[in-house]
């Protein structure tokens, strides 16, 4: 057919089938055709459909958390690192601050262990932000087309590649809390364990979560990575340990509580040693129980864990609603 219609058949013919169509008969009944068609009968009534998509919600989350999960199981390469960096990072920083914290006895004892604090939640939560972003740069790939086809919401795909990371994240935090809690020695009471699980699980989804926003942000995992070098090193310097808050220029402090580190290393600290009565040897001579140089000294107050508590929660939501909204409205997609 393409053959014989072609405009080089044409030429060598020397007509015009264009022409010739609209000059038929059936040209003409096929628009009086179009005409009663274009005509509704009575009562008729436009086709309407309640849903965007063809599942309500719950089950589109359903669907892409078992889509995700998969994805994730059969990625061992991302997941085998991650608990493998786990148990490096908890037993090097175990080892080098073996037993710290059954010795507090001077200030440079609290010292050692805000400087645990501030290495066991920052070096491994930062490997999270970062090795996680090539993983959703790829599933993001896979978003692309599946949302062209309208398949499911994006809300959906964000709600369900969040649980399953935060999921990954818990498993991580316990294996980690254990070997840091039991190496570098701090008091065995339920309340104060589950704080630091609590904060630990935590530091892990902010930091993660921080790292989808980049990618959703971003065209690719590799400019995602140039954010990272200019706001990791502002989390480490107004973290509360290179420089205490107190010590922090006025027109700096807002920093410190924007900063979500530092809100991590309150609440360990906090909840670990500011209900502790035990009497410090301080180098004028005097003696001060370590809530009272806690609060004089670092500004870590232990009434105060409820709004820590809070304040993690509000990062993870903020980062994932920037992320889902992100993957909603921006597409990088190349055609």
């Amino acid at each position: 057919m393409l053959e014989v219609s072609s405009p080089l058949a044409e030429a060598r013919l020397n007509v015009n089938f264009a022409e010739i169509y609209a000059n038929s008969d059936l040209y003409r009944k096929n628009q009086e055709l179009i005409k009663e068609l274009s005509v509704p009968p009575p009562g008729y009534e436009d086709l309407s459909f309640p849903t965007k998509y063809s599942q309500n919600f719950y089950n589109q989350c359903v669907a892409n958390f078992w889509k995700q999960y998969k994805s994730y199981w059969k990625n061992p390469p991302h997941n085998a690192m991650r608990f493998l960096m786990t148990l490096i990072y908890g037993l090097v920083f175990g080892t080098v601050f073996w037993q710290k914290g059954t010795k507090i006895d001077s200030p440079q004892d609290l010292s050692n262990l805000l400087g645990a604090t501030y290495a066991a939640v920052f070096f491994l939560g930062s490997a999270n932000c970062i090795t996680v972003q090539p993983v959703v740069s790829i599933e993001r790939t896979v978003f692309y087309r599946e949302k062209a086809a309208g398949m499911y919401s994006p809300l959906s795909y964000a709600l369900a590649q969040t649980c399953v990371e935060m999921i990954y994240n818990v498993v991580q935090g316990i294996q980690y809390t254990v070997i840091i809690y039991a190496m570098i020695g701090y008091e065995w009471k339920a309340a104060k364990f589950f704080y630091f699980l609590f904060f630990t699980i935590s530091c892990f989804n902010y930091f993660t979560l921080f790292g989808m926003m980049l990618v959703a942000l971003t065209s690719s995992s590799m400019l995602a990575n140039i954010p990272i070098a200019f706001v990791l090193p502002l989390w480490n310097l107004f973290a509360g340990f290179l420089v205490a808050r107190p010590l922090l220029p006025i027109w700096w402090r807002w920093y410190y509580w924007a900063n979500p580190v530092s809100w991590t290393i309150y609440g360990v600290i906090g909840s670990q040693f500011g209900d502790n009565t035990s009497p410090l040897s301080v180098p004028d001579g005097s003696r001060l129980v370590v809530k009272q140089f806690l609060e004089d000294n670092l500004g870590i107050k232990h009434d105060f864990l409820g709004y820590v508590v809070l304040a993690h929660f509000a990062y993870v939501i903020a980062f994932f609603l920037v992320f889902g909204y992100s993957i909603k409205v921006l597409n990088f997609q190349k055609r």
